[in-house]
């Protein structure tokens, strides 16, 4: 659903940004309704709702620990494994200040309010596309296909505060983070993710089938 702040629904316009990001041969190996998600955007203020179920979602005891410790800066990895089954809601919502998309995912948990993690995306820093989680820290990411599939990658974490940027030693950071929009056809998708530490091995795993918003 595309809807705005006065509750009347707009047109997606064209959206050239996560092409240009790819590249032109890149953009032409997605199928054509990934294209057609990330290839449009919502007038600034509006926003676009994706309706879900969680899949699957597996955490090891680092994954456990690092999902918890986040919880102090917002709670930016699920952290409830009750949330298997149950509803996921995200929606995406145009930035027009700042020429990007703020992020809000909502996990449907077996007792207590839904979790909800916030994120803001910007198209700026030396990707191209970074991801904010709260408190300054954020996810410089590069963005691929494979297998048909647009992944967002990080490349490395850093902290901005007071008008410095200061990365994350690779040996303190919390691992290779992928983020996977793979198409099924039939207007759904899903939305994979995996934390993989070196040392630890995979700290968290979580899939989840959404459906395109109704025009």
């Amino acid at each position: 659903m595309h809807y705005d702040d006065e509750n009347q629904f707009e047109e997606p316009v064209k959206d050239e940004r996560f092409s240009t990001l790819l590249g032109a041969e890149q953009w032409r190996r997605l199928p054509d309704p990934i294209r057609h998600r990330f290839g449009k955007r919502v007038r600034g203020g509006a926003s676009i709702a994706y309706q879900g179920t969680i899949e699957q979602m597996e955490m090891n005891w680092a994954g456990k620990l690092l999902a918890h410790a986040t919880r102090i800066i917002g709670a930016p990895l699920p952290f409830d494994l009750s949330c298997v089954g149950r509803s996921a809601v995200v929606v995406v919502t145009e930035d027009s200040a700042g020429q990007g998309q703020f992020w809000i995912r909502q996990y449907g948990r077996r007792s207590g309010f839904p979790q909800m993690v916030h994120s803001s995306k910007r198209f700026a820093g030396p990707t191209g596309l970074e991801e904010y989680i709260g408190y300054g820290i954020g996810i410089a990411l590069r963005v691929e296909v494979s297998d048909a599939a647009l992944l967002f990658k990080s490349d490395h974490y850093f902290i901005s505060a007071l008008g410095w940027r200061i990365r994350f030693p690779r040996l303190f950071s919390p691992g290779a983070l992928t983020i996977g929009h793979h198409d099924l056809g039939g207007g759904k998708f899903r939305f994979s993710l995996r934390l993989q530490n070196r040392l630890l091995g995979t700290l968290l795993s979580q899939d989840a089938i959404f459906q395109d918003a109704a025009p």
